[in-house]
This record gives C-alpha cells, sequence and structure tokens, in this order.
C-alpha cells in the first residue's frame, strides 16, 4: 500500500448491522492508512425505525450518502422493489465516492445492492460473515454476496471451509472472528439495578430480553407465533423487555402482537435500544428470546441462555447456550423453566474472542488489488 490512503466504504441499512461494525469502522476512520465512508440506507432513515442514522453520527463517523426507500410496507415484494432502489442509490453513491474498496457485512438485500453496485464499478467488495448458514432466504442472499466478493473476512473455520467449497479463492478468504465481539464486554457497562430502574422493573425478579424478527417465508404466523411466546414468558412470570421488529415482511404481525400486549405490566416495548444499553441487557438477562443473530453470536460472550425460536438461524454455528425449538411443536412452557432452573453457561463463543477489528484492519491495509483480484471466477 503507497502512502495515500485507502479509500473504504461501508454500506450501512440496519442499527444491527451497524452495532456489529461500529467498533471497526472507528478503528478504520482513526487509522490514517485509510479514508472512511459510510453510506446510509433503510430502517437507518426512518422515523419509525428510530431514525438511527443518528447513531452512526454520534459514533463521529462522516455519513457520505444517504438513500432512502420505502420501507413501511412489510412485504416480500417491497423488499424487492427496496433493493432496486437501494441498488441505484449506491452506484449514484459509489460513483461519487470512488473508494478503493467496499465492505458489506451479512446477508440483506441493502449489502446485495451494494454488492451488485460495486462489482459492476469494477470497485473490489470485501464481506464480513460470509461462509454461514440459516436456511431461510437470508442464506441464498448472503451466498450470493460472498459470490459477488473478492475476499473474505469470516467469523469461523468452517465458514472458511464452505466458502473454499463454494470455489472461492482460499488465499482470499481469512478467518477474523465476529466484528461485533470486539470491545461487548466493556460496552455491556450498566448494572442490572439501572437497566431495571429506567423502565420501572423488579431488579430481583427474572428478566427476559425479546428480539424476534420476521421471516419471509413464515410472515403469516408471525403475530400468533410472538404471542404464544409471550403468553408463555408471562406465565413463567418473567419481566420482558421486548424490541420492535425490523422492516422485513410479516413486520406488521410482530408489531400486532406486541402492541397487543403492550398494556401488561411486566412487558415493556421499545422500538429501539443504543447498543451498549442492548448489550447490557443481554449480560444481565436470565434469558434472551426470539430469532435474532445477537442470541446466536454475542450472548454466548455473557453465558446468557438463548431460546431461538424457528428457522431464522436455521442451520448455523452454535454454542453452548442455544435451545432451539419450533413453536407449534414445543411445550415452551417447559422448554422456558428447564432453560431458568439451569441458568447461565461458560463464556465459550465459537465466533471469536473479541479481536477481529485488528485483523480486519491489517488486511484492509496489506491486501493488493491486483488486475487479477477483479476477475471473479469459480477455483473449481
Amino acid at each position: 500500500m503507497t502512502g495515500i490512503p485507502r479509500k473504504i466504504c461501508y454500506i450501512s441499512g440496519t442499527r444491527a448491522d451497524f452495532g456489529l461494525m461500529q467498533t471497526t469502522l472507528q478503528a478504520i476512520q482513526a487509522n490514517s492508512r485509510f479514508n472512511l465512508s459510510v453510506v446510509a440506507t433503510g430502517m437507518h432513515l426512518s422515523e419509525q425505525f428510530g431514525l438511527t442514522v443518528r447513531e452512526i453520527e454520534a459514533a463521529g463517523l462522516t455519513v457520505s450518502a444517504r438513500i432512502p426507500v420505502d420501507i413501511e410496507m412489510g412485504t416480500g415484494a417491497a423488499m424487492a422493489r427496496n433493493l432496486a432502489k437501494t441498488l441505484d442509490g449506491c452506484v449514484t453513491a459509489l460513483e461519487t465516492l470512488q473508494p478503493d474498496m467496499m465492505i458489506v457485512l451479512g446477508d440483506r438485500g441493502e449489502m446485495l445492492a451494494g454488492a451488485i453496485a460495486a462489482i459492476h464499478l469494477n470497485i473490489p467488495i470485501v464481506h464480513i460473515h460470509g461462509g454461514e448458514r440459516s436456511g431461510t432466504v437470508d442464506e441464498p442472499v448472503r451466498h450470493a454476496i460472498s459470490k459477488l466478493s473478492h475476499y473474505h473476512f469470516v467469523a469461523t473455520p468452517d465458514a472458511r471451509e464452505r466458502l473454499i467449497r463454494m470455489g472461492e479463492r482460499s488465499d482470499h478468504v481469512f478467518v477474523t472472528g465476529a466484528p461485533g465481539l470486539d470491545g461487548l464486554l466493556e460496552l455491556a457497562n450498566i448494572d442490572r439495578a439501572a437497566l431495571c430502574a429506567s423502565v420501572n422493573f423488579d431488579a430481583d425478579k427474572p428478566l427476559a430480553l425479546f428480539v424476534y424478527h420476521p421471516v419471509l417465508q413464515e410472515a403469516n404466523n408471525a403475530e400468533q407465533d410472538v404471542s404464544a411466546l409471550l403468553d408463555a414468558c408471562l406465565r413463567q412470570d418473567l419481566q420482558i423487555l421486548a424490541l420492535m421488529p425490523n422492516s422485513d415482511a410479516g413486520n406488521g404481525g410482530v408489531r400486532s402482537a406486541l402492541e397487543k400486549y403492550a398494556h401488561h405490566p411486566h412487558l415493556r416495548v421499545l422500538r429501539h435500544l443504543p447498543r451498549a444499553e442492548f448489550v447490557s441487557w443481554m449480560a444481565v438477562c436470565e434469558v434472551m428470546i426470539g430469532n435474532s443473530s445477537s442470541g446466536i453470536i454475542e450472548a454466548a460472550s455473557f453465558g446468557t441462555p438463548v431460546l431461538n425460536v424457528g428457522t431464522r438461524q436455521n442451520l448455523r454455528e452454535r454454542n453452548a447456550n442455544i435451545t432451539d425449538i419450533h413453536i407449534a411443536e414445543a411445550n415452551i412452557d417447559a422448554v422456558l423453566r428447564r432453560i431458568l432452573d439451569a441458568g447461565r453457561f461458560n463464556r465459550a463463543n465459537v465466533y471469536g474472542q473479541g479481536d477481529a477489528t485488528k485483523k480486519i484492519v491489517d488486511l484492509l491495509a496489506s491486501l493488493e488489488i491486483l488486475p487479477d483480484t477483479l476477475l471473479k471466477a469459480n477455483v473449481y
């Protein structure tokens, strides 16, 4: 790499992906070897979802472009149309910013749109969290992003081997660990008493953190599934802090169920939590319930038991703290009781040790961009 700062662009569409990348993005920005720009789209720009673009700015990062989309209509057709709008906006943003590299994370449509735009503009793409499985629409989107990407920073050795079997060059796939684990324990610095006081809960009674997002293929069942989960939690005398879902198809059903129970004295429903508060709740609660990737990846670093529901995280690598159920087949009360009686787990996490940022920053600085880098082809 020359003395000229390498221009890095990251696209962010949700509070979730930004929370996972915040520490890494701040480290990139603070490093004189880089010039960082962030493109914000999706839920970040919606009042309904908390206008979380403000969190990007509050973190000291520059939002170089904003791509508004219509996310209020939570249907599969709306998701597909938004992908097209995001793609158009990404082309315009990237033509202006002219980055040397584009970073995308995970499996959402915003990332797929960014990758499609970048590869057509001859911009090398780095994909974080590729090679993982989930079994819903997220999985083919994730793999599509991987096939468009030139370099891969993966969370686990299994993910690396899967990408190599998919035809990616082995010398372009690096195990960095999950960036969302970096600084996680230090970030969870709000104690139980303060958290409970903020929502008028009793700190001496058990707590559940509830994060349930819709699944495209199961959108019609979302409301009844959430209702069944909330009923079971309340029968176990849990105090429930619930977050509103993302904008994917079926989110209306999840919202309706949460709003129906919102009057209950043991339930608090929030539109959004800053990441420090969110991970602090994850650290102190007796159980995390739902289908969020944070339960799969981050909760194990606190030893927090997780009741993972349905297919959204199907086939992902598991830590010992995960209990999987399908609502139609499970006695939710009995499963919850077993989890609560068993208590916390050892803090072992297959997704990494919290040192991904240094590895990612060093790789971004050292990776060579050669003429053949952009010539994507399966190696088999």
